[in-house]
């Protein structure tokens, strides 16, 4: 029995770390290396309690809301000695067309809020509904729904007429 949920584990785990590694590089404001750790840290705790998660309904969805709520545990225990950085590596890029939209939009991400950001992330880039982003935030719908609208404001200022030119690609 354990070696039978062990394999339904490294399968989940297999098809859904890239999913929860781009969302983790939302939330994290491109952030790689803190984004790499929270997919690690999200996939042991679901390995730790696969016995229970396997038999949800949504194990995908189950991850996200894991990945969400570390990502907040994170930002509260960060260090005042961090400072995050708006420089990225240099890395080969297939397609060059939506790279400065991206760095437009990781750059805006950035300047929001940690709960803002998580709020976009999984209203917007994972599509859930207002009671499920509040569910995963331990936070009421009304919460949510006041948090989307002033982080799409500030999306929208900080983004400003610039947005116009990018979304031409």
């Amino acid at each position: 029995m354990r070696q039978v949920l062990a394999d339904q584990y490294a399968e989940f785990a297999a098809a859904r770390a890239g999913h929860l590694y781009r969302s983790a590089c939302l939330l994290t404001a491109g952030d790689t290396h803190l984004a790499e750790d929270l997919v690690q840290e999200t996939l042991g705790r679901l390995y730790i309690a696969w016995h229970r998660v396997s038999r949800v309904g949504n194990p995908a969805g189950y991850a996200q809301t894991v990945l969400t709520r570390s990502f907040l545990a994170h930002q509260r225990r960060r260090s005042s000695r961090e400072r995050a950085t708006d420089t990225f590596p240099d890395r080969a890029v297939a397609d060059q067309r939506d790279v400065p939209l991206r760095l437009t939009l990781l750059e805006a991400l950035a300047r929001l809020p940690a709960k803002d950001r998580a709020v976009v992330v999984l209203r917007y880039w994972e599509d859930r509904s207002i009671e499920e982003t509040a569910d995963a935030m331990h936070a009421s719908s009304a919460a949510v729904r006041t948090r989307c609208t002033r982080a799409l404001a500030r999306l929208r200022e900080l983004l400003g007429e610039d947005l116009g030119e990018y979304a031409r690609f």
